[in-house]
Formats: structure tokens, sequence, C-alpha cells
């Protein structure tokens, strides 16, 4: 039976300080933890301790805690971060279960005695709130025992290790074909080289009918041939509820300077689909201004994807994006192309570099190379630049004719997923060069391409369009040539219209655009033109940037906020911005109308909060002018953009802009000493 939910409001007061406290201390264990351990043993295990803000979002995601009782499985518990935020979750519940059996593996010695006290801690918390709570640590590998739990004789009951509630922050690690792990994972049915995806599977096959799933995870699963078969598995076993993505791909584990993007998926254990999955987005786990966006199931899984991609659409912009991209439907074949990897791993041909060209070398093409849409060659760089040419290194090589080349990796600093140039073979006098194993090379049956075709080619994959279909189905640093292979194209005949106009200076980034929407004969007054609304929250972080305001308000809610602040619509033109009087409500509703970004009801208090009040500190806005009695916290309070800001911000885009702004922070004291001081 349920406890008692008669619970005297001091007492409640009680518990909610108490779990408060939990919480604080267990964060205290794990930073401890963190310290203390060797950086290259995490590296070996794959461990990414999960931050106190992480786990509670995850533990909030919860919502079937009205059990008798409760079996909680966390495969890879580290020093309990994880169970500390459900136990903290669950005891603050209206309805709170009798029992709570906690079961915790965690196969680093270093961390037992940590995950003990966590677990201790936890039990007197639920003593508290009236739950009965057992754990038992499992210090032994998680993927073993599960391989022998999910194969029982049959003198077990396999019911007995079934779990009704999982979470989850598995290690990231890959694992080589012939190993141990490997070999228990294929018993599962699962071929898989990176262990996540092995612990999120068994860790789902341990559920109970019905069971609750929550896991942190690389987003890399969702798309690509490597996790092909953990998708159709998992898949095939849970129903997808909700899925948060965090904005920024280095914010969740920023500790741990994770580049992988990471997401938080809520799922089901039942076949049986639901109607509609929920998509929710924040900076990062901090942020409670969160985006929302409800998709029907078939939008994130398609029926027919025998690859059974996960696709997570954000907002309206997205899918926007999504539309527009579905008008090319070439596929590299049809256009009788090939995207390769570059043949030279550099550390394998160690002995014919060189750092300079020299009597018997070819050029040697790397990432460093690329440079305003065409190949810089030769680089002054301690890369080197040349490889002899000789019998080993023929089959490295391609001849001199033209591609296109793309990076295989992005920086976290870089600011477009995608970047192609144009390998003018005209500008190189050699026969031969060697692509670095960097770099993919977009060719016709290992020989160059038409130097038009070429061009058109690159200002398609370095259009903002591409960059942001890209970014929705791609959720890490690589982009791999199974990736250019899965994209879809324009016609040849298209490609090369672009490339007719492209010269022997590559054109900037607003001209690509331009380019890219003529060909899907757009005009800069569509309104449903993605790359417009993308541009104008770009402008906006631009001047937000330039105003020195702190990192913390450089984010797409505060560019948001200004642009509603400003009544400034995605094809009005800097010079109509205008200073009308503002709630806090009425702003939300411009971004949802006008950008496409819907927010949850309930963060508009993070709007006031960490932007609002930011622009008034930075003196940007002005609040009440219509009211000066009127108190802030009223809500009918409303805000205005401060005159001269507005006088600013129109010259925007213009001849007057830097002019203008340097007089401006000539004439305060900087923004950034403003709100620090």
């Amino acid at each position: 039976m349920f406890q008692s939910t008669s619970r005297e409001p001091k007492f409640n007061s009680l518990v909610e300080s108490f779990t408060i406290n939990l919480l604080r201390e267990v964060e205290l264990l794990r930073i401890s933890a963190s310290q203390k351990q060797q950086q290259k043993r995490k590296a070996k295990l794959g461990q990414f301790f999960t931050p106190a803000p992480v786990a509670e979002l995850m533990a909030g995601m919860f919502n079937r805690l009205n059990l008798t009782h409760i079996s909680l499985l966390d495969a890879g518990a580290g020093v309990g971060s994880l169970i500390a935020a459900f136990v903290t979750h669950l005891c603050q519940q209206p309805q709170r279960p009798a029992n709570l059996d906690i079961v915790a593996y965690e196969i680093d010695p270093f961390l037992i005695s940590y995950l003990q006290q966590t677990l201790e801690l936890c039990k007197t918390e639920c003593q508290l709130a009236g739950i009965s709570l057992k754990y038992h640590i499992r210090n032994q590998d998680f993927i073993q025992d599960a391989v022998r739990l999910l194969q029982p004789s049959l003198f077990d009951n396999p019911d007995n290790f079934r779990f009704t509630h999982a979470i989850l922050n598995p290690p990231y690690l890959k694992i080589n074909a012939q190993s141990q792990v490997r070999s228990l994972l294929r018993s599962l049915g699962l071929e898989t080289s990176n262990l996540y995806p092995g612990f999120m599977a068994a860790t789902a096959q341990l559920l109970q009918p019905g069971g609750e799933f929550v896991a942190i995870s690389p987003r890399s699963f969702c798309n690509g041939p490597y996790f092909q078969d953990f998708r159709k598995m998992f898949l095939e076993m849970m129903a997808l509820e909700q899925i948060h993505l965090f904005e920024s791909r280095e914010e969740a584990f920023r500790e741990d300077e994770v580049l992988q993007e990471t997401i938080i998926i809520h799922a089901i254990k039942q076949k049986q689909k639901f109607d509609r999955v929920l998509i929710t987005t924040s900076a990062n786990a901090d942020d409670d201004f969160v985006m929302s966006n409800s998709l029907a199931y078939a939008e994130i899984v398609h029926p027919n994807d025998k690859q059974q991609f996960i696709h997570i659409i954000p907002d309206t912009l997205s899918q926007q994006v999504i539309q527009q991209m579905a008008n090319f439907t070439c596929t590299l074949q049809d256009l009788g192309l090939t995207v390769s990897t570059g043949r030279v791993v550099d550390f394998r041909a160690k002995e014919y570099l060189r750092l300079l060209p020299e009597k018997n070398t070819v050029p040697l093409i790397y990432p460093l190379n690329l440079s305003a849409g065409y190949v810089e060659y030769p680089k002054l760089t301690k890369k080197h630049q040349a490889l002899v040419y000789a019998e080993p290194t023929f089959s490295l090589l391609v001849p001199n004719e033209n591609y296109v080349l793309t990076k295989r990796f992005s920086t976290k600093e870089e600011k477009k997923r995608v970047v192609a140039v144009v390998y003018d073979a005209d500008r190189v006098n050699c026969d031969w060069v060697g692509f670095e194993n960097h770099l993919n090379y977009f060719h016709k049956d290992g020989k160059g391409l038409d130097i038009t075709l070429a061009r058109g080619l690159t200002v398609y994959l370095n259009s903002s369009l591409v960059d942001a279909f890209f970014r929705l189905f791609n959720g890490h640093t690589q982009v791999n040539a199974t990736d250019l292979r899965n994209l879809k194209y324009p016609t040849t005949e298209q490609l090369i219209s672009i490339g007719l106009s492209i010269g022997e200076d590559f054109p900037a980034q607003p001209e690509i655009d331009q380019l890219v929407q003529a060909l899907l004969r757009m005009t800069n007054q569509s309104e449903n033109n993605p790359l417009i609304i993308k541009a104008r929250i770009d402008e906006a972080l631009q001047i937000l940037i330039e105003l020195g305001l702190p990192r913390a308000q450089i984010n797409e809610r505060s560019a948001l906020t200004l642009l509603a602040l400003l009544d400034l619509k995605p094809n009005d033109p800097w010079s109509a911005a205008a200073s009308p009087l503002m709630g806090i409500t009425p702003m939300m509703e411009f971004m949802a109308q006008q950008y496409g970004k819907s927010y949850k009801p309930n963060t508009r208090e993070t709007v006031r909060r960490q932007t609002v009040h930011k622009f008034l500190d930075s003196a940007l806005i002005i609040t009440n002018p219509d009211a000066s009695e009127r108190p802030i916290n009223s809500p009918k309070t409303v805000y205005q953009i401060e005159e001269s800001i507005l006088e600013l911000l129109r010259t925007y885009g213009t001849s007057e802009w830097q002019k203008s702004i340097h007089t401006y922070l000539a004439s305060v004291e900087t923004l950034f000493d403003a709100v620090s001081s």
C-alpha cells in the first residue's frame, strides 16, 4: 500500500530541506572523487561523472512513480549522483512507495566507498519520507552480469531481477571487435563498436514490461550505420516518450571537455508507441528556459526507414529546414559522384613525410590548408606539406584534378559543422596529390570534377541550410563520408548554374545563402524562410557580443528577447526596429509566432530573471516607462528598449554601425564591467 499522503506542511518542508542537503552532499562527493581520480583511469573506463543539475533534470523526467514497490537499476553508478537525484525526486512526490530497492553497478573499486556513502545518505532520506530502502552494490562488470541474468537457467525466476525503473549515464568507450565485452554483447543480439549502446540495450532488457528508462548519452546513436543494430533493438523494445537536447555540445559535462553532443532520452518498455514524442531543448542543465516541440512518432522514426534513424526536430524552424531540404532529391549516385576519406594516414607514412615540397615529392593537403573556399598550398605550418613520390605511396595518391574537400572533424569553436572547399588543380603545379585522412574528397570514379560543378557543389555544402539540416541529424564532431552520402543534393544542372556565379574569390556566407535561396526559388520576402530566420538570430547574437554582454547572456534566449523588444521580424530591416512596451508573455508569443521558437509557459520567470533583468543591469532597457509607480513584480510590468540603444541598433548592417558602436561604448562604462560590478 502507499504511505499516507496526509503530511503536515512543516513535515513536508523538513523533507524538502533534507533532500536539498542530500543533493549538495552527493555533489561534494562527486567533485572530490573527480578531482582525486586519475584522468588516465577515467579515460580507460570511459567515466564521465554526472553533475548535479544534469542528474536532477534526468530524475525529474520519471512520471510513473505511483507504485507500492519500486526497483531501480543504475548500471554505472559512479558515486551515485543519479541515484541521489532519483531518491530526491521520489521523496518529494505526494504519493510515495512503501519500498524502494536499488541495484547499483560500479566496476571501479576507487568509487565504491563514495557510492556507499551516497546510498547511506539516500537510506536516511527515504526513512524520513516513510520509504523502506534496501540497496545492493555490485562491484563487477555490468555487461557480464547482465548476460548471466538475461540467460537464466530453467530453475531461475526471471522476474526476480526485473526492474521497474532504470537511470543511466553509461561509459563512453570504444570496444575492440575481438574483446570479451564485444562477444558478450553479441550474445544479447547486439553488434556495436562502443560500450554506451551496450549498456543502454542491456539495461532496457532488464526492465519489466512497462518499466521506465532515463539515460544520458552521446547523440551519435541516433543516426549512421555503426548504431543501426542498437537502434533496431532498442526501438523494438522501447517507446520513446521524451528527448532532451542541450544547445551547447560541451556544457552537460563541461568539466570533462566532452565534444560529443549529449541527449537525455526517456522511454517506456512497451511495443506500442506513443502518438507523440516531446522534444525539449535547453542551453544547459542549469537553464530552466526550455523550448518544447511535440511531434508525431512517425516524424521522429519514419515508418519505412530500414535504418531506423531517430530524427530530433526541436522547433518549427527545424521543421522548415527539413521542408526546404526536401526540394533536393538527388543522391551522389544520381550525380555520378562518390565521396571518400583521404587516403594518407600520416603516422603510417611517417618516413615519407616532408615539411616542405622538394624534389620527388607531391603535395599533401591537410584540413589546415582549407581557406576561404579554396585550398591554400603550400602553407607555413608544423604539419608536413609534402609526401615522397615512391612506390609505397602510389596507392595513397589521386590525380591532380579538381575535387571538393570537406573537413571530417569540426572543432567546438567552429561556427559551421560542414566546411567545404574547392581543390583547384590549376593552383597547384603537380601530377599527383595526397589528401590526409582528416579530409573527405568528392570525385568521379577516382578522378576529378568539372571546375564549375566543383564550385557549385562547394557552395551548396557550405550553405546555412545544409549546415542546419546536418546538425539536426548529426550529433557528433565528425562529418563522415557516410553522412555525406546520405545527404540529398541539387541536380547537376542546378549545381553548375551556381558554379557559374563563382570566380577566383569565394563568396561570403550571405552570398552563398542567397545563391541557394535562388535555387529554391526563394526571395527575401519569403515568410517561412529558415535561412533568413537563422541569419536574423545570428545577427542579434553578434550585436550582444559587440555590446560586451557576459558569456552567460550570449545565447538564443537573449537574442530572441532582444528581437522581441525591438518588434523586429525576420524580414524587417534593422532600421525598422521599434520600442514597444512589452511584457514577458508577449515576448514569448513573439518568439513563437515570428521565429518558430515555442517555450514552455512556466519558463517565463527564466526570461525575466536570466535575460530581462540582465538587460536592465546593462542599461539596454528600462522598466515601466508608462507608470513609474508600478511595482516591478507586478504582472502588468512592461519593458522598453532604451532610446540611445534603439538608435544605435537601427544602424546595424550599415556603414555607420562600427562608428556608432564605438561611440556608444566610449560614452558609457563597458557593459561587461557594469554587469560584473
